[in-house]
């Protein structure tokens, strides 16, 4: 029973207007022809009436190769079972020569008794054979070029592999191959317009070349080999555009009669095509090979099937969006089916069906890279999870480009038929709902769609919910454009508690807002709806959550001087060991001064930052600055470190926190300045996943702050804080003794660095102040600067100096003063501190000058240390005592490290 292949069109315009058609068929190896007369048809009417009556009489019918061809029947029965080995090569694998020749040493080696490969179309081939039928629908006449070109790649691919008896035999096929196409073509140019039957013709060609030209370097090394067309076995009914079902129980008999004719070891068989019932040509549809080669392993019963692709398997995410993306060693069955069906494109979502039913394995394997084990799915392995032992979540997947429809109303509550009416109408525009969402009460309905699809579906539901809509019943039938889909997938999720919780803080802490759940009762997987331009992030910010790949932090410096130069060399002394120690990645993409700023969004080279920013940087822009730092969608979280004093940056922490930026600083002026925005920060702070941390403005690398939180946090009450909190003043007055000058020790502490360029910005005490100020906030008062009683060391004459040199000069003349009060302390046994106080029962600061006993802890300092003594109701007979360097450019960056790597560990890095 032979299938229709048309051969030849020719036209004779006898009469005006009428059409005469002669249609050629194969029947076996014989070439037979109707003419068939079509009167005053139009030519596309005439072409579109021969190919539905040639295709409908059963007369014409039958298998692409007769099976009643002269060849010795073999009674034997086919084997199957555990003998046969399964292999699916897809397009790139037999994309030229020598991938081919690969493909053949892979074939070869396997010491299978039995071995069936599956083989696609040579890479772009199923490409330009659709392009050759969109040509000839256009009526372009270049299809015939087109076609020239599709018949020299695969003519010089067979020179290139085959030589003898075996090349003129391919290339003889391949020119009738040819010469056949060229007439349906034509047929379809006239008509302008091709069939589904005619397509899917055209486009299995591809297939049946590479399986010849890969059987016969097969048969090179010496193995019994031939080659299938799988239209002569496999049977599938469409189901719709997009998919087919298969006949198994046909098949089969199909199979075995095949087999009875064609026996041998090697079987190299067509992917992507199939026949009808009524054995028309058809295909798998796009990307269907991998679905071919699943039927074959289910029909042959193999031990195992091998699909080869061009990656070392099946991934825990997309590797082109999470760079830390891992291969994992294993899949269930139902996570890999989860996996491909929101979007992990290495497997046909179909392609697990069949095998499912004979404990069939499939492995995912690169060609390219033969050392790769690859990926195996098959039934769940108890303790075995691919990468980490228990792991709930085998990996995430993404669908971009879609819409989320809500349809909402009161009206909705307890209707019946209300959910059929919605998808009743979604299914008549044939668009194709990706997750349906529900709340409880019934109120809304969501469900996603491809965005492509929305505006029909939005037509369709406005139609049919017209009254509904005018009556009140529905409040509104809403469309949310620009939204993806993040699924994570894991058949332990279903077993291991605080997985779902785990998933949304990982997304709530790289602030990401999620418009829609969905979670199957299975617990395979839960899935989220989340802005597309946040969809990198979240995946980014969740896989790295569930330890399959390093947190990640996009860092920029503000601020590249002393202090945030230090810091930068700190990051790249210590940054190999925090990646593989701690799963930490800090990846420094922008560093700005105030003149000049360097960005990179791979991460800035920090052995030679201070190079490439004379070479490279580009003129300073803040704004500019903070979108590249937010706007790097592969990693989902970014922190500004604010290395300066200056107010004015201090000013955009709010904005920064707003937009998901955490912040990290040593600057006083934020938490010092007007109590307003101060508050309005930590308010903002608190109502946020945006971290703001600020250790390094009080004690440098000391832990102030945070031994000031815990205290309150554990419920104890603050009475009192006092400390020497200027490293500068520590040092001054510790070596301010004997007979020395309080001038004297100012000019050694000013030559060796102790001191600001003018030494007057320490000794006002103005820093202190703000130290002061921010500790008395932290304790829940509420004062300001400029109301804080603060002594000035800085003689009032000298304050209006034009200048720190002419200040130096002057100081001496004011030593007296200084000396006096010293000498009065040494005689009652005491020693001068510059000392900050917070009175929290009097709800109070000061920053003075004040007298300690010698056996005070204060006293006892030495350097530039400082130290800090809480009172409080738990450490009230003894207080609470910080001691330790307070200042200098290692342990101030040393402190805003620290709070760099406390931010990291919240975020999801293991401690």
């Amino acid at each position: 029973m032979p299938v229709v292949s048309l051969a030849k069109v020719v036209t004779s315009p006898a009469v005006a207007g009428d059409l005469t058609v002669r249609v050629p068929f194969i029947y076996g190896k014989r070439l037979v022809t109707n003419r068939v007369s079509f009167g005053k048809l139009s030519r596309r009417s005439c072409i579109g009436h021969c190919v539905r009556s040639e295709l409908q009489s059963p007369r014409v019918l039958g298998s692409v190769t007769d099976l009643a061809l002269d060849k010795s029947v073999e009674n034997g029965h086919l084997p199957k079972g555990d003998s046969w080995a399964v292999h699916k090569f897809g397009g790139t694998c037999v994309g030229n020569s020598e991938r081919i020749k690969d493909v053949a040493d892979v074939v070869v080696k396997d010491d299978s008794e039995r071995k069936l490969v599956v083989v696609s179309a040579m890479a772009k081939v199923t490409d330009m054979m659709y392009d050759l039928i969109h040509r000839a629908e256009s009526r372009d006449d270049s299809y015939l070029s087109a076609l020239s070109g599709v018949l020299e790649k695969h003519r010089a691919t067979a020179v290139d592999l085959l030589d003898g008896d075996e090349l003129a035999s391919f290339l003889a096929r391949l020119n009738d191959d040819i010469n056949n196409l060229k007439a349906m073509l034509r047929a379809i140019y006239i008509a302008g317009h091709a069939t589904e039957s005619f397509s899917d013709f055209v486009v299995g060609h591809g297939e049946l070349w590479s399986a010849q030209i890969l059987a016969a370097v097969v048969r090179k090394s010496g193995l019994d080999c031939t080659w299938m067309d799988a239209r002569d076995v496999l049977v599938v009914s469409p189901t719709s555009s997009n998919q087919v079902d298969p006949d198994f129980v046909e098949s089969e008999k199909r199979l075995e009669k095949w087999f009875s004719m064609n026996s041998a070891k090697v079987i190299i068989a067509t992917g992507f095509i199939a026949s009808t019932p009524q054995n028309i040509p058809t295909t798998l549809k796009r990307d269907g090979s991998d679905f071919s080669a699943a039927i074959m392993g289910a029909l042959f019963r193999s031990h195992q099937l091998t699909i080869w692709t061009d990656v070392d398997g099946v991934y825990s995410a997309d590797p082109r969006k999470v760079s830390e993306a891992v291969v994992l060693k294993t899949l269930s069955y139902q996570e890999a089916w989860e996996m491909s069906y929101f979007g992990a494109n290495v497997l046909h979502p179909r392609t697990i069906i069949p095998v499912m039913k004979y404990d069939i394995p499939i492995v995912i394997r690169n060609i390219f890279n033969l050392s790769a084990p690859g990926t195996m799915i098959c039934r769940q392995i108890e303790d075995e999870d691919g990468y980490k032992l228990d792991a709930p979540v085998k990996g995430f997947a993404t669908i971009d480009n879609l819409a989320l429809v809500n349809v909402e109303g009161t009206g909705m509550a307890g209707v019946p038929g209300t959910a059929s009416a919605i998808f009743s109408a979604v299914k008549e525009v044939g668009a194709n709902v990706i997750m349906i969402s529900q709340a409880s009460s019934e109120h809304s309905v969501c469900f996603a769609v491809p965005e492509k699809e929305v505006k029909a579906v939005s037509e369709a539901l406005n139609s049919r919910f017209r009254q509904a809509l005018a009556g009140g019943r529905l409040s509104q039938i809403e469309i949310i454009p620009n939204c993806s889909i993040l699924a994570a997938v894991g058949q332990k999720m279903a077993s291991t508690p605080g997985v779902s919780a785990t998933f949304f803080n990982a997304l709530a802490k790289a602030n990401i807002n999620i418009r829609a759940i969905a979670q199957g009762c299975s617990e395979f997987n839960i899935t989220v709806v989340v802005k597309r331009e946040d969809c990198i992030r979240a995946l980014r910010a969740v896989h790295s959550r569930f330890y399959l790949s390093r947190t990640t932090l996009a860092v920029g410096i503000i601020g590249p001087g002393l202090i945030g130069g230090t810091l930068l060399d700190q990051i790249r002394d210590q940054a190999a060991v925090l990646k593989e120690e701690f799963k930490i990645d800090l990846r420094v993409i922008g560093i700005t001064g105030s003149s000049k700023m360097l960005m990179s969004e791979s991460g800035i080279d920090l052995s030679r930052w201070r190079e490439l920013m004379k070479e490279e940087g580009e003129k300073a822009d803040m704004e500019k600055f903070t979108q590249y730092v937010k706007g790097n969608h592969f990693i989902p979280n970014s922190v500004m470190v604010d290395c300066t004093a200056d107010a004015d940056i201090a000013s955009c922490y709010y904005d920064w926190l707003l937009r998901g930026i955490h912040v990290v600083t040593p600057n006083k002026k934020a938490n010092s300045g007007p109590l307003d925005q101060y508050l309005k920060i930590r308010d903002l702070q608190r109502k946020s996943y945006t971290h703001y941390f600020y250790e390094a403005t009080v004690g440098a690398g000391l832990p102030i702050i945070s031994t000031l939180r815990g205290l309150l946090e554990t419920g104890d009450k603050i009475l009192r804080i006092e400390g020497i909190f200027s490293g500068t003043l520590s040092y001054l007055f510790n070596n301010f003794v004997g007979t020395r000058s309080f001038s004297e020790v100012v000019a050694e502490a000013k030559q060796a660095g102790f001191t600001e360029p003018d030494p007057r910005d320490d000794l006002s005490g103005t820093d202190v102040a703000r130290k002061v100020t921010i500790l008395a906030r932290e304790s829940g008062l509420k004062l300001d600067l400029e109301g804080l009683p603060v002594q000035n060391l800085v003689p009032k004459p000298l304050q209006a100096c034009a200048s720190a040199e002419e200040f130096m000069e002057k100081l001496p003349q004011f030593d007296e003063e200084l000396s006096k009060q010293r000498e009065e302390a040494e005689a009652a046994g005491e020693v001068l501190r510059y000392v900050g106080v917070v009175d929290a029962v009097e709800k109070k600061g000061t920053v003075e000058l004040k007298r300690y006993k010698k056996d005070h802890p204060f006293a006892q300092l030495s350097g530039a240390d400082n130290i800090i003594a809480f009172t409080t109701k738990r450490y009230k007979d003894q207080p609470l005592i910080v001691r330790g360097p307070g200042a200098g450019a290692q342990v101030t960056a040393g402190g805003i490290f620290s709070d760099i790597l406390r931010l990291a560990f919240y975020l999801g890095a293991p401690s």
